[in-house]
């Protein structure tokens, strides 16, 4: 049957965005220059020509953990699928962020200054390089050598550095027998339709832009010692003992927490193969990166779900932690319903790699399949920090976006799959994250429009711009749109992009494309431009208990209309009217309802409403 309210409110829609049909957005020349070229689409969609360069990887790796050293070796098979001939190969050296006299814009104390990444040898094509066809500056290494269209190369790459003791930033020694080791080899930089290589420095506040790659990993560490990392691990029969190898396999097809790794088992010292040193292998398809935590101390609990019931897919969910750390032993909880919620609600898309691991490190920082994130005392604060690292999995990661020029593309979406997930776990959480900044800097000097690059960004506007305001412009959309419609426009988009790289007009035209609505005047007005939301009861009238409240929207940001009804007898009742309510540029919009009990106040603004004068937003009879 035909649902005539809802095709109402759609054609309403439509028809109140027709006469915006004429709102077009601003558009950089480097990002038009891409339907020029037919890399893009101005529907959303990739163009005919659009492509991504990939490689393989084949990583080895030799960590010691009483001196911190890596060693290792990098083999690279590059494809070259742009329309471009590469003069130069670009790398990026992040671990070069710890060099004396890098430029960064992070503290780092004086223990943790490096000699950097110490490059031994590179070979391209099997031929040695000498070090005059290579230049490092900061995190980039410049490497000259060709590379046509359509033309693939080899690289090896010997290489060695020290992991840093403090100063943990994404990254280093947890405490004496864990560390979490993050951007740990040389890797090729990407090389998009947009501006050709990626030259942005790692500063250490920026994140990162990688393309998606085929990484096997050969990590040595001591034999106490266990790893986990990206992917799934090839030989577990070679480093864990055959009690250890059963678990992980039971852990795999059952949705009970199981445990893997317990104080007992460490205890005894049983879990690993008894030798000097054990070599873990893990291998990872189409994925942006490869991370890898080790330890001799921690414990281990696991957990599995079906995330995709057409084939009964399944992902595990790991919860690696130390044991004194008690909030730990209920992550796992946390970790395996964020993965349940993001599959089955939202975004309601399967969870798209096989494994999650939530490693009790010194950081708040998402990696693929992997999540690097420290103790607190507070349940709200642990579970909220859970679902917004593992949120990641689908932003950044599975939709590749540039997290170095685009923050919002990657943070706001964690910011609201925070704010929708934690409650879902814990009914009583509010969330309240970012709101309050995001309405004490509205309008002020440092409050720029989030289309601004994220290397641009100083002050407050660094955090507000990428998680809180455009959290609250996807959840406004959400909110005009209704869960389906938002739910079938997103899911165009991920379709559409997935595995690869897309701007922030590719995600603006998906949603119009996806919705059917043209969402140009919201996505100006938001994203866009300056302004601050700032709206005001401005008129109240009555006959007997029909109420008319006329709402003036004094700023130029849109925000839901959420107007509490407060009674004498302490109930309450919500009137909503969503941004669609502001869609034709009026600066006041009308709200009804009829009174089920005496008046007490009205009360204008819910959680998620910033507003800049608070004043005019209570009405009593």
């Amino acid at each position: 049957m035909l649902n005539l309210k809802k095709l109402l409110a759609i054609a309403w829609l439509s028809g109140g965005t027709i006469a915006y049909a004429q709102v077009t957005l601003p558009i950089a020349a480097n990002l038009q220059n891409t339907y020029t070229k037919g890399t893009r689409t101005q529907t959303g969609a990739p163009g005919k020509n659009y492509w991504q360069n990939t490689a393989n990887y084949n990583i080895k790796v030799n960590f010691n953990p009483k001196n911190l050293n890596i060693t290792g070796t990098v083999a690279i098979d590059y494809i070259n699928n742009s329309p471009d001939t590469l003069n130069t190969i670009l790398f990026k050296l992040y671990p070069n962020l710890y060099k004396k006299g890098a430029i960064r814009d992070m503290p780092i104390a004086a223990q943790d200054l490096t000699d950097g990444v110490n490059i031994k040898s590179i070979s391209v094509n099997n031929q040695l390089k000498d070090s005059s066809k290579y230049h490092i500056e900061g995190t980039n290494m410049m490497l000259n050598t060709p590379l046509s269209p359509g033309q693939k190369a080899h690289f090896d790459i010997e290489y060695n550095y020290t992991l840093n003791k403090t100063s943990h930033i994404r990254t280093g020694k947890v405490d004496t027998g864990a560390f979490f080791v993050a951007y740990f080899f040389p890797r090729i930089a990407v090389y998009d339709d947009i501006d050709g290589w990626n030259e942005l420095p790692y500063l250490g506040s920026q994140e990162f832009y990688n393309d998606f790659c085929h990484f096997n990993a050969e990590i040595t560490v001591p034999g106490n010692y266990q790893v986990w990392a990206t992917g799934d691990l090839k030989n577990p029969e070679q480093v864990y003992n055959p009690k250890y190898v059963k678990l992980i396999n039971q852990a795999g097809i059952s949705d009970k927490v199981t445990d893997i790794i317990t104080q007992a088992d460490i205890q005894a010292a049983d879990v690993t193969k008894n030798n000097p040193t054990n070599t873990w292998k893990f291998e990872a398809d189409s994925v942006t990166d490869l991370v890898f935590a080790t330890s001799n101390h921690y414990i281990w609990k696991a957990s599995s779900l079906v995330v995709d019931p057409k084939n009964n897919r399944r992902t595990r969910v790991d919860a690696v932690f130390n044991p004194n750390h008690k909030d730990y032993f209920e992550v796992i909880n946390y970790a395996r319903k964020t993965v349940e919620t993001m599959s089955y609600q939202f975004p309601k898309w399967p969870y798209p790699y096989p494994h999650e691991t939530v490693f009790d490190g010194l950081d708040q920082m998402e990696y693929p399949m992997m999540v690097n994130d420290n103790p607190v005392e507070n349940t709200a604060d642990a579970i909220e920090l859970t679902d917004h690292e593992i949120f990641h999995t689908m932003f950044p990661f599975y939709m590749g976006t540039n997290e170095t020029k685009y923050g919002w593309m990657d943070e706001g979406w964690a910011t609201i799959g925070e704010w929708l997930i934690s409650p879902v776990i814990d009914h009583s959480i509010v969330d309240f994250y970012g709101i309050a900044a995001t309405e004490n800097a509205a309008g002020n000097e440092q409050d720029v429009p989030i289309m601004t690059l994220t290397p641009q960004l100083i002050g407050v506007a660094k955090f507000i711009d990428s998680y809180p305001k455009p959290a609250l412009g996807y959840l406004y959309v959400k909110d005009m749109l209704g869960d389906e419609l938002f739910t079938k426009a997103l899911h165009y988009y991920i379709s559409q992009w997935h595995g690869k790289h897309p701007m922030p007009y590719d995600f603006f035209n998906c949603i119009n494309t996806g919705s059917g609505v043209n969402l140009n005047w919201f996505w100006k007005s938001w994203f866009f431009d300056n302004g601050q939301p700032n709206l005001a009861i401005s008129r109240v009238s009555h006959q007997l208990q029909k109420y008319n409240v006329t709402i003036t929207s004094i700023g130029t940001k849109p925000i839901p209309v959420n107007l509490t009804v407060y009674y004498n007898d302490g109930s309450m009742q919500l009137v909503h009217q969503s941004i669609a309510c502001w869609a034709k540029g009026n600066k006041t919009t009308s709200v009804a309802f009829v009174a089920k009990k005496p008046v007490k106040q009205l009360v204008l603004g819910t959680t998620y409403d910033p507003d800049t004068d608070k004043k005019d937003n209570t009405w009593k009879p």
